[in-house]
């Protein structure tokens, strides 16, 4: 390790790189589709204008090989950083505007491309920025700051627009147009706040010797190699069953989630709970999060146990059958916020339990020959299996109502609990056990 990174102490930079990390996806995922919704933008078009926004994590394997031969980790990382900022800036200036949807997608779009690169880039700093005995220790704490970033983004500030649509902040603010001010507001903070994490970055991370450009390839040669590791990835064993448990594990989850805060944010005429912004950020942003946080904390433990094997079908009912709660308050109007509350936190929790499964698996079909280039073909078909089911989701739920969407949503369920079952009887009975990791 060199001088200039000894002086850097890895609590300095791990937890403000992966809030960073975190926050641009949560930004394009998830608040863009609230925002939207407030704006007065159909389901239909939320779902498919937001879900087109998975594309750079679908194919960013494409061009991931790249970042390591152009400019260094943390030049991309200072270049990504300086790219969401501007985005994000972009974003809360056009709000306001009569061509807002147009313009407001032209920058998810390119926040999106940055936030993706910017994955690729600090991930693979991280490797480089920290001895390998530290790189064990910060894999929990840089989970933790991706989380926080998600807490900050879904919860506090959602939280923040709903607070200045409602007039208890900002009150004074001349705008005839309450909702767009609020978002606008709420997007020139995130550019803010990146501004100011580009900064810091700029003077704060390391300089590691081994993070330079790579000479010993071309690109010629990676395209090859490409080429090579992804036809590998097509020979694996029982390739058919891999790809269907891939696919529909969250089938059901993918369409839920592109609609769960349209339908807490829509009114009762049209079948919404009415709830207010300020509160979907609290309820669904804070403490479905933190369910979320807990869920994966106990699935973790339970698997270092009793193994992969013994848990798989567990988590996949855990993911899915508490999807049934929507269909319960869609049919019963529910209006209590706690009761709303108990609701997403109990689903979250079950997502965060069962969405383990799917970590495990991708891990247990990426071992062998090109891991870490396969674990990353197996995240573009998970990024895949949460973008063309979601394009349709908010079209149908527009066409046949909340209620029967969520009943549809539960029956998508069905095809990842029987790939879970299939899938189950090839995994090794210790796999993700300790015994099993030695």
């Amino acid at each position: 390790m060199n001088a200039i990174q000894k002086k850097r102490n890895p609590w300095a930079w791990i937890p403000t790189l992966y809030f960073a990390e975190g926050l641009p996806y949560v930004a394009v995922m998830t608040v863009a589709v609230i925002m939207y919704k407030k704006m007065g933008l159909t389901n239909t078009q939320i779902a498919l204008y937001t879900s087109w926004l998975y594309l750079p994590w679908v194919i960013k394997p494409l061009w991931s090989p790249f970042i390591d031969l152009i400019k260094t980790k943390r030049w991309w990382i200072n270049a990504m950083q300086t790219l969401i900022a501007a985005a994000f800036a972009g974003v809360a200036f056009f709000i306001p505007t009569s061509h807002f949807v147009q313009v407001s997608l032209a920058f998810f779009w390119l926040l999106a491309f940055a936030s993706a690169t910017h994955d690729i880039a600090a991930d693979g700093f991280y490797m480089h920025g920290l001895e390998e005995q530290q790189q064990s220790f910060f894999v929990g704490i840089r989970n933790i700051f991706y989380r926080v970033a998600m807490i900050f983004g879904q919860g506090l500030l959602v939280m923040f627009a709903g607070w200045i649509e409602e007039g208890k902040i900002f009150a004074s603010a001349a705008s005839d147009n309450r909702i767009a001010l609020s978002w606008s507001l709420a997007f020139y903070l995130l550019a803010g706040i990146f501004l100011a994490i580009t900064i810091w970055h700029r003077f704060i991370l390391p300089k590691p010797v081994s993070d330079s450009p790579r000479k010993d390839i071309n690109a010629r040669t990676i395209w090859k190699q490409f080429g090579l590791t992804f036809a590998t990835f097509f020979k694996k064993p029982h390739l058919g069953l891999m790809l269907l448990f891939l696919l529909t594990y969250r089938l059901g989850e993918s369409q839920l989630v592109k609609i769960a805060q349209p339908f807490m944010l829509d009114t009762p005429e049209a079948g919404g709970l009415s709830l207010s912004t300020a509160a979907v950020g609290g309820i669904y942003g804070t403490l479905g999060v933190i369910a979320l946080l807990l869920g994966g904390i106990l699935s973790g433990i339970v698997i270092s146990r009793g193994g992969f094997k013994r848990w798989i079908i567990p988590m996949a009912l855990a993911i899915n059958v508490p999807d049934l709660l929507y269909v319960l308050m869609a049919a019963l109007k529910v209006s209590s916020v706690p009761l709303v509350s108990a609701c997403v936190a109990l689903e979250q929790f079950g997502y965060g339990f069962g969405f383990t499964a799917y970590t495990m698996y991708l891990i247990y079909i990426a071992q062998g020959e090109h891991m870490t280039a396969h674990y990353a073909i197996g995240t573009a078909f998970m990024a895949a299996g949460m973008m063309f089911p979601g394009m349709i989701a908010g079209w149908i739920s527009d066409h046949i109502g909340y209620t029967m969407f969520f009943v549809w949503a539960c029956l998508c369920t069905i095809p990842g609990i029987i790939a879970a079952l299939l899938v189950r009887k090839y995994i090794p009975a210790d796999f993700g056990t300790k015994k099993g990791e030695e």
